[in-house]
């Protein structure tokens, strides 16, 4: 429990059998990433089953993320396999060719709207970039290109047009079953591909509620659009992911790291939780060690507050899922021991305005902890918020989130310097709850005798919302 940042990893072929994923739970994976762009449901059905069992036998909580497909816009497949396209030739993209008519000379596309959407001049980004198309006209359908940027073309690669602008919406009709699946397997968090604004997100809260879910909202972060509706999308969501393979494409390499940094301060600022995502130790799909370009950018996610960092390939078909997540692990850790150095936001503001109790209870508890050097703080909570409250400005302190409910133990997974402890009070004499909180902290070794403990709770115990105290107690003398 001695890491704060905490670790996504994405199941996959990799960590299919019951051994490989008890590894990366053991390896220490708090919240595990279910592509919903590969698989069926069944397939998602048993990686959820087993890793529940994977993370009853460990002992550990770990949370589920469910993410959504989104409108991915690809070029459709060639009659003969690939193509080369070399700078200067011409190349069409047209939405009414056929699946498998593609040829040197142009492509089909599976967005009707993308004739709508472009204009002569503006550049089309295909396979991650690698590819510059400049449109030179549309005509009826079909859109008329230069090839800028030449090279190997194959099926089914992804469109993106240099600075945003394609006006397709983020929800597809896979994409609303994939949100029931979501709400019938009790995922903790929903992410929701390429959206452009805060609709798109109430759209998809709705839409999860209406199945019966409550996981919390991840904003993937990757379209032009969204950087542009940042704050919005953050006071929609649960959280954003900087998807950053998507979103360099659309916004150029040079802007990816000036806007990462942005992201990870308003969402301090805003109270969302952030994930950072996308060829982290993407060497390790191969090798067994990370290079120190990914020790670096994971360091330096870490140094700059992210809640989380993620693994993609790494672990869904990688060689070696949980030397991957141990050395995540370890570049995480490495990382918090300089954080005093580098992380903003330590202190409260100058002016706060809460407007809510709990909240101020909460932020007013981190305050204290760092300034009397409190060895954890224990937050008896029933939704979680309290400690997601606690986890946005920065603290060295270990922060227990104890609560009856199983659902808010495993939607704190993804919260930075937060961790789930299974604690019922309504089981305990009132007067006897802070006591209890101490015993069950020193048996789980988090505190010992002498300690500082700094405890949160509130008066009517199961009541959400109703956090209105604080209490510092030494431990061996309570």
């Amino acid at each position: 429990m001695t890491r704060q940042t905490k670790i996504v990893a994405t199941l996959g072929p990799a960590t299919d059998n019951a051994e490989a994923l008890g590894a990366i739970v053991g390896a220490g994976v708090d919240v595990v990433r279910l592509n919903l762009s590969h698989g069926a449901h069944d397939e998602h059905r048993g990686r959820v089953a087993r890793l529940r069992e994977a993370a009853e036998r460990t002992g550990r909580v770990v949370g589920v993320l469910c993410d959504l497909q989104g409108p991915k816009i690809r070029i459709e497949g060639f009659r003969e396999g690939p193509v080369e396209l070399e700078p200067g030739a011409s190349f069409f993209l047209d939405p009414t060719l056929g699946e498998e008519s593609g040829s040197s000379e142009g492509v089909g596309v599976g967005y009707d709207g993308l004739p709508d959407d472009v204009s002569a001049g503006d550049v089309l980004l295909l396979a991650d970039g690698l590819i510059r198309l400049e449109v030179e006209r549309v005509d009826g359908r079909r859109v008329h290109t230069r090839v800028v940027t030449g090279g190997r073309l194959g099926a089914r690669k992804g469109i993106n047009r240099l600075g945003g602008g394609l006006s397709v919406r983020a929800l597809t009709d896979k994409d609303r079953e994939d949100i029931h699946f979501a709400a019938e397997a009790g995922a903790d968090y929903l992410a929701v591909s390429f959206p452009r604004d805060a609709e798109d997100i109430e759209e998809t809260r709705r839409l999860l509620h209406d199945a019966g879910g409550r996981a919390g909202i991840v904003a993937k972060i990757e379209r032009h659009e969204a950087v542009e509706n940042l704050r919005g999308i953050m006071h929609a969501a649960d959280a954003v992911m900087i998807a950053r393979g998507d979103l360099a494409v659309e916004i150029g390499d040079a802007e990816l790291p000036g806007v990462q940094k942005r992201i990870m301060r308003l969402a301090r600022e805003l109270d969302c939780v952030v994930i950072t995502a996308t060829q982290m130790m993407q060497s390790m799909v191969d090798s067994p060690m990370p290079t120190r370009a990914e020790v670096l950018d994971v360091a330096n996610a870490v140094l700059d507050g992210t809640d989380a960092v993620m693994l993609s390939e790494e672990t869904a078909v990688g060689q070696y899922p949980p030397e991957t997540v141990e050395a995540m692990a370890r570049v995480c850790v490495g990382a918090e021991t300089y954080a005093d150095e580098s992380r903003v936001g330590r202190a409260m503001p100058e002016e706060p305005h809460y407007t809510r109790i709990d909240e101020t209870i909460a932020k007013t508890a981190i305050t204290a902890a760092n300034r009397l050097g409190v060895a954890a703080i224990a937050a008896l909570t029933e939704s979680g918020a309290t400690t997601l409250w606690m986890s946005r400005i920065g603290t060295d302190t270990p922060i227990y989130a104890l609560s009856e409910q199983a659902a808010t133990r495993t939607r704190v997974t993804l919260l930075r310097g937060v961790h789930p402890i299974a604690f019922d009070p309504t089981g305990q004499p009132r007067d006897q709850v802070n006591r209890a909180v101490v015993e069950e902290l020193k048996r789980l070794g988090a505190v010992g005798d002498g300690d500082l403990l700094l405890i949160t709770k509130g008066d009517m115990a199961g009541v959400q919302g109703g956090t209105n105290a604080m209490k510092i107690v030494h431990v061996g003398e309570y």
